[in-house]
């Protein structure tokens, strides 16, 4: 177990848990927690045998964004969480991370939650640009990976409008992925991990590169770009899984 103060980091067999733990701040990200997270990030994706994150907040919230008291406070830093290496959104992690969203994914925490590759959410959630109220820009990613999500349209009622979404209405525009009872959405969260940490990882990872990758490129190079990265996986074990198939695995919809 990784831990600081502000965040920490466990193992649940293959599953990595990263909890964001300043329950005071409804879990905003000050400098340090900043730092803390991108550090428990660069652990997980070091450690061969963890296969899928999961990313939560302590005390009922997922993340309130940037700690706005800290902004205000002279000589404070902060760097772009997306247009820098060091920032906790700068790009994908090279294996998938899951958000299990409890209360508020809002400002900065809204970008946290569209880093994420998936979004499990609790009926109680709520998603939203709150920092529009206070005059903050967004320099997470959400103005880039929002609209790519959701559509342009829907994006800039977020945006513009900084009102609160709820996750029934998350779900129906795809910004959730899951809703669950209030209260289990970490243990859903962890559940889904195990099951796509349960598939061959060379497959599953090169599919997901390819999908990143192929995010405005033309559909001849797009595809050229999954050739690359289908290559390895199906040099490695492509051929074995078609055989377990031919034997009957996996038949009738199975997934085991």
């Amino acid at each position: 177990m990784i831990s600081s103060d502000a965040v920490t980091s466990e193992q649940q067999g293959v599953v990595t848990i990263i909890t964001i733990n300043r329950p005071e701040a409804r879990n905003a990200l000050d400098i340090p927690a900043s730092q803390a997270l991108v550090a428990a990030c660069r652990a997980f994706e070091a450690d061969n045998d963890a296969k899928v994150a999961v990313l939560t907040g302590s005390g009922g919230s997922f993340c309130a964004g940037a700690d706005l008291k800290e902004m205000a406070s002279e000589g404070a830093v902060y760097e772009p969480w997306a247009a820098s290496p060091k920032g906790p959104t700068h790009a994908p992690l090279s294996k998938p991370i899951i958000a299990a969203v409890e209360g508020h994914a809002v400002a900065g925490g809204l970008g946290l939650a569209l880093w994420c590759d998936l979004r499990v959410a609790a009926e109680t959630a709520v998603f939203g640009v709150f920092c529009r109220r206070f005059g903050v820009p967004m320099s997470d990613g959400s103005t880039v990976r929002l609209p790519r999500l959701i559509g342009m349209g829907r994006a800039i009622d977020m945006l513009t409008t900084g009102r609160p979404v709820e996750a029934a209405e998350a779900k129906a525009i795809g910004l959730a992925d899951r809703v669950v009872p209030h209260g289990t959405a970490l243990d859903a969260a962890i559940e889904l991990a195990e099951q796509i940490a349960g598939f061959p990882e060379l497959a599953m990872l090169a599919d997901r590169a390819s999908a990143y990758a192929q995010a405005g490129l033309p559909d001849a190079e797009a595809i050229r770009q999954e050739a690359f990265f289908a290559q390895q996986a199906k040099q490695a074990g492509a051929q074995s899984g078609a055989a377990r198939f031919a034997e009957g695995e996996g038949r009738s919809g199975s997934l085991s």
